[in-house]
């Protein structure tokens, strides 16, 4: 398994790390920084730095399918890396930065909004959330209720729960097609992301420690899709 350092510190830009499994088209390291594919967010990108000074550029992360419990980090064909060698690991960060402040202005968005959410994309360029709900949103209004929830400057924290307590609590859960990040350790944990005042739900993903680091995100679009789905996107807004 590989121990994921950016449950804990979604800032962390590089580590050490050790290849445990060549796969897949990749690596799986015993501990990372790189976020794999999912809950709607996109993998990390980077590279990986070898003690010869050789550097193999990470394409994309995802959740390895034949180690339960490995991040794949995607390497191009041939790369010259055995099982053993030590390395160290390190993501683009501005890749990563722009995933935090996108994927906590969702939650942002999930507060003004309340509905389920059917569908969800965190990319570095825009997020989406697809609400399950007949009504016609503001965009204008949208927009001036993030911004206010991003000057209010609320505390954004994580902390863990058993899984017995989340199914006492299936409120947390706003979202009808990704399943709560339930540990893949056998621990029976669950991960709950909070905006102090605001916003409360289990999310695997990589956020910002305050609601102000999300700046000036705004919306830019808003669709239906069909007769039970308005579509929400959300972009940074130009300088």
């Amino acid at each position: 398994m590989t121990d994921e350092l950016f449950r804990g510190d979604a800032a962390l830009a590089h580590c050490e790390a050790r290849v445990l499994a060549l796969c897949e088209g990749g690596v799986v390291l015993d501990r990372t920084v790189f976020y794999p594919q999912g809950g709607g967010q996109a993998g990390d990108s980077g590279l990986l730095r070898l003690p010869d000074g050789r550097e193999l550029a990470v394409t994309d992360t995802r959740k390895s399918k034949e180690h339960a419990g490995g991040v794949l980090h995607l390497i191009e064909p041939g790369a010259a890396v055995a099982v053993g060698d030590a390395l160290v690991a390190q993501i683009d960060i501005e890749r990563r930065n722009a995933h935090r402040r996108f994927h906590t202005a969702t939650h942002l968005l999930c507060a003004l909004v309340p509905h389920p959410v059917d569908g969800c994309s965190i990319t570095q360029g825009y997020a989406r959330l697809d609400f399950h709900m007949s009504e016609p949103l503001d965009k204008d209004a949208l927009t001036a209720g993030i911004a206010r929830l991003v000057a209010e400057a609320h505390t954004v924290s994580h902390r863990w729960i058993s899984e017995a307590e989340l199914d006492a609590n299936p409120g947390l859960v706003r979202s009808m097609s990704v399943q709560p990040p339930r540990s893949v350790t056998g621990l029976g944990r669950v991960r709950l992301l909070e905006i102090e005042g605001v916003d409360l739900q289990p999310c695997g993903g990589t956020h910002v420690g305050n609601t102000r680091e999300v700046g000036n995100v705004v919306v830019t679009k808003i669709e239906k899709k069909s007769a039970m789905t308005r579509r929400v996107v959300l972009g940074f807004a130009e300088p």
